[in-house]
């Protein structure tokens, strides 16, 4: 039996029109004698107004009653479009996560999955040629309903296709691809043949907004194939795989960036044993999640630690800062907003040298002044003003001759 696993976002099922084309795509994987298995997203909105609707009726709503509410929102869609291939002659039928079941663990609005039956999936391909499943969700083993995150039906997606034997998943949504960097930023951007996962999994941490970023860490580990392509266009797209050596020989592949930063500074913090677990057992402990940090050390017997989070932190991080400075004593805590992220990214890197100095010495030339530094074996990650986020990236693109003119 050949699979082939197809997830459609909530823009690509916006109304009839939108769910026609995905339509027309369902029927292309079935005439290349593919039993298909849709995943479909809410149509685009409703997740939103589901959670407004939440807020308005509690202060304070209860995760697992606001997963069984939002969820809803997927079943709609799935509903709808099972009657759209019905009424073409399709044997099609829709499934909830329930219903399959896609188990997960009880951390409602975020839950992981923990297993999908897959012979039940494997029953229900042999009576019907299209499968159509409610993505974002799952249930717990006592089967209460859970959501999987923003951006979980790419997860649902990726994960169904690795319970079915890590076959093919496409994933549609309103871009034609991954590409080098934003197109809205640069002109220049040129849409990828093909990109690695770990490529992948940085420009998803980065806050690249084609896949979720659990869905290619499923991706990598069962080895999934995943194609990013367009609902509304036949563009092959771009193929998410393992890297090989032609992948190696390019330096970057491409210039990601994050606005979303906060960078918090701790002064004349007592230079000992102990300091940094002070400062950021706390932070581990509420659940905040720290990316760049540095420490300097001075003369005096007294250090500097700086760090960057997401902004959205930065209320519960003051709060949990000021406590370890009232611990420790005349310790200042400053912060600023007004500061990005940009990242090279590229298998290559490792085994080129002098891609830092090439990155510093163009942002130099123009003037950009470099906050903070961090590195991995396939990236570069530089903190600036946020001001100069769009500059910095056309500068690294073109420094790295990422533009339409290169091959892969």
């Amino acid at each position: 039996m050949n699979i082939l696993v197809q997830k459609f976002g909530g823009t690509s099922v916006a109304n009839l029109e939108c769910m026609k084309k995905v339509r027309e795509k369902v029927l292309a994987g079935l005439s290349k004698g593919n039993k298909v298995v849709v995943v479909l997203s809410a149509r685009a909105g409703e997740t939103n107004h589901l959670l407004a609707l939440a807020s308005e009726w509690s202060p304070e709503p209860d995760k697992a009653e606001c997963d069984a509410l939002v969820s809803t929102g997927e079943q709609v869609s799935i509903s709808l479009f099972s009657m759209l291939l019905r009424d073409t002659g399709i044997r099609a039928r829709s499934l909830l996560g329930w219903q399959i079941p896609i188990r997960t663990d009880d951390d409602f609005g975020n839950a992981r999955i923990r297993s999908i039956d897959s012979a039940a999936l494997r029953r229900y391909l042999e009576e019907y040629d299209v499968l159509v499943v409610a993505g974002f969700q799952g249930c717990t083993e006592d089967g209460r309903i859970t959501t999987l995150g923003r951006g979980g039906s790419d997860t649902s997606a990726v994960a169904l296709a690795a319970a079915l034997g890590s076959v093919e998943c496409e994933i549609y949504t309103d871009v034609d691809g991954v590409y080098t960097t934003d197109p809205n930023i640069c002109s220049t951007a040129r849409k990828m043949d093909r990109v690695a996962y770990e490529e992948m999994l940085e420009m998803a941490s980065m806050g690249a907004k084609v896949l979720h970023i659990r869905s290619v860490e499923f991706a990598k580990k069962y080895k999934v194939p995943v194609r990013v392509r367009s609902t509304f266009s036949d563009d092959p797209g771009t193929l998410v795989t393992q890297e090989d050596s032609s992948m190696e020989a390019v330096l970057v592949s491409g210039i990601a960036y994050d606005k979303d930063q906060a960078r918090v500074t701790l002064h004349d913090l007592p230079d000992v044993p102990g300091t940094a677990a002070a400062v950021f057992g706390p932070l581990s402990e509420g659940g905040v999640l720290v990316d760049m940090i540095v420490q300097n050390t001075s003369l005096d017997g007294h250090t500097d630690i700086t760090f960057t989070i997401s902004r959205k932190d930065l209320k519960k991080t003051l709060e949990l800062m000021n406590r370890v400075a009232d611990k420790f004593g005349n310790v200042e805590v400053v912060h600023d907003l007004n500061v990005a992220k940009v990242s090279a990214i590229g298998v290559g890197m490792r085994n080129h040298s002098g891609v830092a100095a090439r990155a510093f010495s163009a942002l130099t030339q123009e003037g950009i002044n470099i906050l903070m530094i961090s590195t991995s074996e396939i990236k570069i990650t530089i903190l600036i003003e946020e001001k100069y986020v769009e500059l910095a990236v056309r500068i690294l693109h073109d420094t790295f001759g990422l533009d339409w003119d290169i091959g892969c």
